[in-house]
């Protein structure tokens, strides 16, 4: 009997690329999905394999733990937030400023879409796994500093439009806009309502253009 007659072991992925490829990412879009409503210590391995239907042995074949798992959701959430943000923070049809709001309108139509019920997987695990997870803690932190110098860099080209004072602390506010952006998504998620993120974009953009300016 040759090699491609033989029966694969129970669980065991097809030998293909293509299919592999294409298992692991439909494992880490669930993960993203289920992660982000319902928290890592909520979501055990089985919903994960019962919402792509794979069975539990494919699992380990491609990742090594629930950690593994989670830390690998985590890496593909931050490539693809990152490219959303870009999509808003790097278009040049529109000025800097209104980049930045029309990322934080796309974000309010997000949450609607989904009835406040996902928000954003960093700010989540953040929350949940803080204290006790310390390798997912760093990881989810070089995450957020990552969309920090994103947003940074479009307040320098703010201020190189003229936009905002030349004075602003560019890191500094783009840290304080993600400190903000996350404490606004939770509240919104809580009271079910838009208003809180209402709240923090019209007191954060009026303050990037209010900056004290020294003589």
């Amino acid at each position: 009997m040759n090699s491609t007659s033989e029966k694969r072991g129970r669980g065991r992925p097809p030998k293909t690329d293509s299919h592999q490829r294409d298992t692991q990412q439909r494992l880490l879009r669930a993960g993203v999905e289920l992660l982000t409503e319902y928290g890592f210590a909520s979501v055990g391995l089985e919903r994960v394999l019962k919402r792509v239907s794979v069975p539990k042995g494919s699992f380990y074949y491609y990742f090594a733990s629930k950690d593994d798992f989670a830390q690998q959701v985590v890496a593909s959430y931050g490539d693809y937030f990152a490219s959303k943000l870009d999509r808003c923070l790097l278009n040049t049809q529109q000025l800097p400023v209104q980049r930045l709001w029309d990322f934080v309108e796309d974000g309010k139509q997000g949450l609607l879409r989904y009835e406040f019920k996902r928000g954003c997987l960093i700010g989540n695990m953040g929350q949940e796994l803080a204290t006790s997870h310390p390798v997912l803690r760093k990881q989810l932190e070089a995450v957020f500093v990552d969309w920090q110098q994103r947003v940074a860099q479009c307040l320098k080209e703010a201020q190189d439009a003229g936009q905002v004072p030349v004075s602003l602390d560019c890191l500094a506010w783009a840290e304080f806009f993600w400190i903000g952006w996350e404490g606004a998504v939770l509240r919104a998620k809580l009271g079910q309502s838009l208003a809180p993120i209402d709240l923090f974009a019209n007191m954060y953009f009026a303050g990037l253009t209010s900056v004290h300016t020294e003589d």
